[in-house]
Formats: C-alpha cells, structure tokens, sequence
C-alpha cells in the first residue's frame, strides 16, 4: 500500500502568507494558509500538495529528520 511520507521543513523567510522552508538544504516555497496556528522563522511545519499542514514541535521534527537521514544512509549500502 503506497504511503506519504511527510518530513519536516524549516521556515526560513515567511512573506505575505508563503514560507521558504528548508529540508536538507533544499529550500521550496509552501503556503501557509492552511495551517490553524501561527509559525515563525525557525519553526517547522508538514507539507502536502504545496501546503504547510501542521506545525511541528522542534524536537520532534530533530528526531525525525535524524531517523530519515539514518535510513536513507543504511539504504544506499
């Protein structure tokens, strides 16, 4: 069964309701008009489809983005 994955992204500038955020140094523009709650530069959020869905707490999202690059790592040898 095909299954989404979703990884934390970092907010790094937020502008009129769109947010760059940073995964891996990769930086892609989200917008945040879906989220129920207020971020800032320096939180992290969930995104689908183009959209922040959720805000992350930053421990949370550290572990996650620790366990996704463990995997990622352990699956290339």
């Amino acid at each position: 069964m095909p299954m989404c994955l979703a990884i934390p992204s970092k907010i790094v500038t937020i502008q009129n309701g769109v947010a760059t955020v940073d995964v891996y140094g990769a930086r892609r523009e989200v917008s945040l008009l879906l989220l129920p709650e207020e971020v800032m530069v320096d939180d992290y959020v969930l995104v689908h489809a183009g959209f922040a869905i959720q805000k992350v707490d930053s421990d949370a999202a550290a572990e996650a983005l620790k366990l996704i690059k463990e995997i990622s790592e352990s699956s290339l040898i």
